[in-house]
């Protein structure tokens, strides 16, 4: 399109002819509402106009338009009464405003544009704007209207696309027309409405009233309209404005009260909701078994660990009565989402029942204990003898296992199928003695056990890498983890003794085979290592374990018989010429044991890769249909005094990027504003952080159409979170961490 051009003065551009008579085209011309002719925006309001919604009156100067100043300048006359009104001068390209792509702010607006050499000005940066940084030009027309001074103005969604739910209304408003909230210079109040405008929430809710009951009911029928109008709910922009501009497009009911009107400046279709949970998805969240597998997992340390740990804590729950049998049979205990392992909170009676009412009406779960209430009375007495034979049962295998180079392939799968089976009766003995027996002191329990192992190791010089050899104890402190010798676990810290240098270190490129786990079964008070030289590891068989509860007895146990799986599949990956024993973490269980069994790798094994890393999963959580992960809300949505808002679902673990020098290839953005500025940066980042913003500003709009988790108003977020810093976001809790994610062999310095 002709841009007008000022160099020649306002007389030589009228005699040059600039535009061709069609140059300016009114809103209310059939014609106005073909987007590729008019643009989305201007198509969008004539036609809103013509279903007689309150727009205002204007022009569009089409896509393409030819030389005819002299029709322009009427146009432009007529509009601001020679000059007196003000103009709004706004893109309107037939690639924004879409039902796939909004583009939010990505094309210029001039406001408060008064005389006829500024409106040609504004009119040629409008055109500019079309321009791209990649050089190439988006079609563009022009719309004008007249420029209204709103009381109050803002955002309405005739849906939630920040909690993805279509039974509800979500209005941002400010002081003043909407421009400084989607510019994202003011969160604005936001309200949550019911579909006839019935005020759910307010937030901030301290915040003063911007709109009063009746202008909310306004816009939820405003609401309501535009969505029979397009076919769908609608993202608009509005205000409320006295009744000084009597040209409006179209007719009808305008909603005038007290001398103000409503107004619409803008409408579009809604183009991204968040996530939202399958009907009747699961209650989800690390709780207990996080303290047992706290890391990120691979497909075979699935298969070795989780599978064993739900389906003893399937039997538990069978034999305590806690929950029916179908449902056990249907539903796994524990699960794992993005390699993390995950329990049903409601089943582990983590959660309240959906309907605590129901629930007490319900006769099925009172009849199901009462049933399993003699059980569980002559369990609760049997079982410290029963944890005792099972300790002493395992502690007997452990001690006439072979050092896995000992092993020939079929007995390390033989191996290896024993631990699983132990494990499963090891997990349903210690949630039963979890639930029924007394929780032991703190002077008696494995990690504590643990803790006076290591100091006592550390007295005699032994290096904190080996101390699991000398005393097992030990490893009541570490994850099972098939890349290394094992991680603290979540609440246990290397600081928990004076200066612990107790490390994860990989030892995969060690050929030699690892000792044998051969722990005492005599008990002893505390544990009695023998000294050795650094070089030449006692055996376990050197270390008593202490005298223990039954559950902790028995969790100490389950981290032995881990840390044997661990051993035969290194010493497996070894003899399949794997680079490390994190390729065989790549196999899946079956595929191990027909390996080991004689048959050949599996042919794409190479193509295999590592589980991408991801942040840990919120405490409480549900799924959709795809898979992702929404994490539940509370009253309070979780927040800390210093956490922001969340406004585009999803969770991302990156390197904290500010916009200037080298961007890292996981970068995370983190800003003062939602500068529409930044939108070409989105689809490079892995996520976004403001210490301001609204979540309907334009550039949070477009997060969600990239799918990028977002968080707005987060405190101090350019101070608290520097550049080079690792953080784990959460766009639906709007929660951002650091120095807690760790993943795969090594603790990074990000997560929640």
């Amino acid at each position: 399109m002709t841009t007008l051009d000022e160099r020649h003065g306002e007389d030589a551009r009228e005699a040059a002819g600039a535009y061709r008579p069609d140059a300016a085209v009114p809103l209310d011309q059939l014609t106005a509402i073909q987007p590729l002719f008019a643009g989305s925006k201007a198509a969008n309001l004539a036609r809103a106009a013509r279903a007689g919604l309150p727009v205002l009156s204007g022009f569009v100067i089409p896509e393409g338009a030819g030389d005819d100043p002299a029709a322009l300048r009427r146009a432009w006359r007529d509009l601001s009464d020679s000059g007196a009104r003000p103009l709004v001068v706004r893109s309107s390209s037939p690639q924004e405003d879409t039902e796939q792509s909004s583009l939010a702010g990505q094309f210029a607006s001039v406001l408060d544009v008064r005389g006829w050499s500024d409106f040609c000005t504004a009119v040629r940066t409008v055109l500019d704007s079309a321009h791209r940084p990649d050089g190439s030009s988006a079609p563009m027309a022009v719309l004008v209207q007249p420029m209204l001074t709103a009381r109050v103005g803002g955002v309405m969604f005739g849906a939630d696309p920040v909690e993805g739910r279509a039974d509800r209304m979500l209005v941002s408003a400010v002081r003043g027309g909407p421009d400084s909230l989607v510019s994202g210079e003011q969160a604005g109040t936001n309200y949550w409405l019911s579909r006839r405008g019935r005020l759910l929430r307010t937030e901030p809710p301290t915040a003063d009233s911007l709109l009063t009951p009746s202008e909310l009911r306004r816009l939820a029928r405003l609401a309501r309209r535009a969505r029979q109008v397009f076919g769908g709910p609608q993202d608009i922009e509005f205000g409320f404005a006295r009744d000084e501009v009597r040209a409006e497009v179209g007719g009808g009911h305008h909603n005038t009260v007290g001398g103000e009107r409503l107004w619409l400046f803008q409408s579009r279709p809604i183009t991204a909701m968040a996530a939202r949970p399958t009907r009747g998805a699961r209650l989800l969240g690390p709780g207990p078994v996080a303290e047992t597998l706290p890391s990120q997992l691979q497909p075979l340390e699935e298969d070795l660990w989780v599978t064993p740990m739900a389906r003893g804590l399937t039997a538990a729950l069978d034999i305590a009565g806690s929950a029916p049998r179908r449902l056990l049979r249907t539903v796994p205990v524990v699960t794992t989402v993005g390699g993390w392992a995950a329990a049903d909170l409601r089943l582990l009676g983590a959660a309240p029942p959906r309907r605590r009412w129901l629930a007490l009406l319900n006769p099925a779960p009172g009849a199901r204990r009462l049933g399993a209430a003699w059980r569980v009375g002559r369990l609760t007495a049997a079982l410290p003898g029963l944890a005792a034979d099972l300790v002493a049962d395992i502690d007997r295998r452990l001690a006439q296992v072979p050092a896995p180079g000992e092993l020939p392939g079929p007995d390390l799968a033989a191996q290896l199928r024993w631990t699983r089976g132990a494990l499963v009766s090891l997990h349903a003995q210690e949630a039963l003695a979890g639930a029924l027996l007394h929780e032991p002191p703190r002077s008696r329990t494995a990690a504590g056990a643990a803790l006076t192992a290591l100091a006592e190791t550390r007295s005699l010089g032994i290096p904190d890498e080996q101390a699991a050899t000398v005393a097992p104890t030990v490893l009541a402190l570490t994850a099972p983890n098939l890349r290394g010798r094992g991680r603290w676990p979540r609440g246990i810290h290397a600081d928990s003794v004076p200066g612990s240098a107790f490390t994860s270190a990989p030892d995969t490129n060690d050929p030699s085979p690892s000792p044998s786990i051969s722990p005492s079964p005599s008990p002893s008070p505390t544990p009695t290592p023998t000294p050795t030289s650094h070089h030449s590891p006692t055996p376990l068989t050197a270390a008593r374990t202490p005298a223990l509860p039954p559950r902790e007895s028995l969790r100490l146990r389950i981290r032995w018989v881990q840390e044997l799986q661990v051993r035969l599949v290194r010493e497996a990956a070894h003899r399949l010429g794997l680079a490390t024993a994190d390729r065989a973490g790549l196999l899946r269980w079956p595929e191990l044991a027909a390996v080991l069994d004689g048959e050949p790798l599996p042919g794409d094994l190479h193509a295999r890769v590592p589980q991408a890393e991801s942040p840990p999963l919120p405490d409480a959580f549900r799924l959709t249909a795809e898979g992702t992960v929404v994490a539940e809300r509370t009253g309070t949505d979780g927040k800390g005094d210093d956490d922001g808002r969340g406004v585009s679902g999803g969770r991302a673990v990156g390197t904290v990027w500010d916009g200037t020098g080298p961007r890292p290839s996981d970068a995370v953005l983190v800003v003062r504003t939602l500068d529409p500025a930044l939108a070409p940066l989105l689809p490079e980042l892995t996520a976004l952080v403001a210490q301001t913003g609204s979540p309907l500003s334009h550039l949070a709009l477009l997060a969600r159409e990239f799918g990028l988790p977002t968080v707005v108003g987060a405190t101090d977020a350019v101070q608290r979170f520097p550049p080079g810093s690792r953080v784990a976001v959460d766009g639906t809790t709007g929660e951002v961490r650091t120095g807690e994610v760790r993943t795969g062999d090594e603790r990074t310095g990000d997560g929640r």
